[in-house]
């Protein structure tokens, strides 16, 4: 009698590698809330080195198609959310830098030679 065959096979290389950077993204989403952003870079550089190697794996059949579907459902909508945590980060540094520029502009301006009028 030959063994029933079950449905839950063992996952590709390719699957696998979406497995992984589901779980990457899910790990720089709970660092984005906690606002430790070096270790959401930190985590966001293993997170391009994974999604870049890819591109050497198989390409998925149809079954793994599909289960690969809600991976990157998941990947997509956290991607959203650490930008959305992100933005009032952006928000201050853009705000700190242009107030930089502004004082450099002023010393310029303080310290730029006068113009002698002949």
């Amino acid at each position: 009698m030959l063994a029933a065959h079950t449905t839950m096979t063992e996952p590709t290389p390719t699957l696998r590698q979406y497995e992984l950077i589901a779980e990457l993204s899910d790990k720089m989403v709970r660092l984005a809330s906690q606002n430790d952003w070096e270790s959401v870079i930190s985590v966001g550089q293993e997170y391009c080195q994974a999604v870049e190697s890819l591109r050497a794996l198989s390409p998925l059949d149809d079954e793994d198609r599909m289960a690969r579907k809600p991976l990157l459902t998941k990947i997509l909508n956290d991607d959203a959310r650490i930008r959305h945590l992100a933005a009032p980060e952006l928000e201050r540094l853009g705000n700190m830098l242009g107030s930089i520029k502004r004082q450099q502009n002023v010393v310029q301006a303080y310290l730029a030679q006068p113009k002698t009028q002949s």
